[in-house]
């Protein structure tokens, strides 16, 4: 094989792997989250192409969370409590949503999440067809979440690619 100067010889690859890959894009998509309390994001890829992506906060049309509209967010509520009160999607709930909402399959497709699915998400992937999770951070992930993912053929596992650095510039 001939690298880019047309010398014979072993080219490194030096892409990100898929996984990398798709993860990146992922914490790249949870900049959009209008949460005040978190930023998580979601991908889902099917065939290698990215079919839909989710970040967490206020359903379409209304006003974002940071912007006073969720009073569970807006308020004192400790880390993990009040969730019944909040306004606020879940970034996995919004891409398979976003999915539906432009006739998208999800069957059979992988999601990538900044953080792993709580409870009502699992059920969401497990009802969206989705077969695999890759969750980069952990956050009270159940063992209830993660029985009722393996009972429903999701595969989930933990993101051990490479975390790649970017940098935005300054406004």
């Amino acid at each position: 094989m001939a690298d880019s100067n047309g010398h014979a010889g072993h080219v490194h690859d030096k892409r990100p792997d898929w996984d990398s890959y798709f993860m990146q894009i992922a914490h790249v998509v949870k900049l959009r989250a209008n949460c005040s309390r978190r930023m998580v994001a979601a991908v889902i890829v099917k065939d290698k192409r990215i079919i839909s992506t989710g970040y967490n906060g206020t359903p379409r049309g209304v006003r974002n969370c940071f912007e006073g509209s969720c009073a569970r967010c807006s308020g004192n509520a400790p880390s993990g409590s009040g969730l019944d009160e909040c306004i606020c999607s879940h970034a996995e709930e919004n891409a398979i949503t976003q999915s539906a909402y432009h006739g998208i399959s999800t069957k059979g497709a992988t999601m990538y999440v900044t953080l792993n699915p709580c409870l009502t998400c699992a059920k969401m992937i497990i009802n969206a067809g989705i077969k695999e999770v890759i969750y980069d951070e952990e956050y009270r992930f159940s063992d209830q979440t993660k029985a009722l993912l393996a009972e429903g053929g999701v595969v989930c596992r933990k993101f051990t690619g490479t975390r790649l650095e970017i940098h935005f510039p300054e406004e």
